[in-house]
């Protein structure tokens, strides 16, 4: 069955639009035009990735984001019409995957689009991977994306963060740089001041309780990039 895409726009237009040449494109695609419209195609069946517009009537984007991602680590890529970075950074920390900013062509969301869902449904462990991962007294599951800490807490973390963490425990102790990370974590280039791994590093380290002042787990090396400091043990 073809992948479900969510369309929450209250651009009735745009709705039509996009999903004309998603569905043209092998998707199925459903809309909704605000909020209470989002969980309700959510209740209805499941959906394998979100585009959300983040200015929308009652709850705005950034809400729906935040709340959507307390539930559920479906895949969100935000669409904003403004031009302040300040929106798609707090877009990014909310638990976005991806943003594009409007206007925008729908051959390049297409490829975002794809490009995520690809790596979600290769997230999972496969036979022969690691299925846990020990590093500084942390412990990764790998089949339930759990995080848990050394005093067992449970640290939930999103789509992105696990993404993130996930290259970090297979590269542990090389220095990754800002390109790397984004290709090998959302399969795209970095555009001009594109500070969206900035972001993500820095969400993954209050993950981790890792002070960026005096980082002990992921240092940022001046200039080159970010270095898991830690030895990784895997378990099979």
């Amino acid at each position: 069955m073809n992948d479900h895409l969510l369309i929450v726009d209250d651009d009735a237009g745009l709705r039509e639009l996009l999903a004309d040449y998603l569905g043209r494109n092998g998707f199925r695609v459903s809309g909704a035009a605000d909020g209470r419209g989002l969980w309700a195609a959510l209740e209805q069946g499941p959906i394998d990735l979100v585009i959300l517009d983040l200015m929308l009537p009652g709850d705005d984007g950034l809400v729906l984001c935040r709340n959507l991602r307390a539930r559920s680590p479906i895949p969100i890529i935000m669409l904003t019409a403004r031009g302040d970075d300040t929106d798609r950074i707090v877009g990014l920390e909310m638990g976005a995957d991806d943003y594009l900013p409007k206007p925008f062509n729908p051959r390049e969301l297409l490829a975002r689009i794809k490009s995520i869902l690809r790596r979600a449904k290769n997230a999972p462990t496969e036979a022969g991977e690691a299925r846990r991962f020990h590093f500084a007294g942390w412990t990764l599951d790998a089949d339930s994306r759990q995080l848990i800490a050394p005093d067992g807490v449970l640290v939930p973390l999103g789509a992105s963060e696990y993404r993130i963490l996930r290259v970090f425990l297979d590269h542990p102790q090389r220095i990754l740089n800002r390109d790397q990370l984004l290709d090998l974590t959302q399969g795209r280039e970095a555009m001009p001041f594109d500070r969206s791994i900035d972001v993500q590093v820095s969400r993954l380290r209050r993950r981790l309780r890792d002070d960026p002042r005096e980082a002990a787990i992921i240092k940022t090396v001046r200039n080159e990039g970010y270095l898991l400091t830690t030895h990784v043990n895997r378990e099979f």
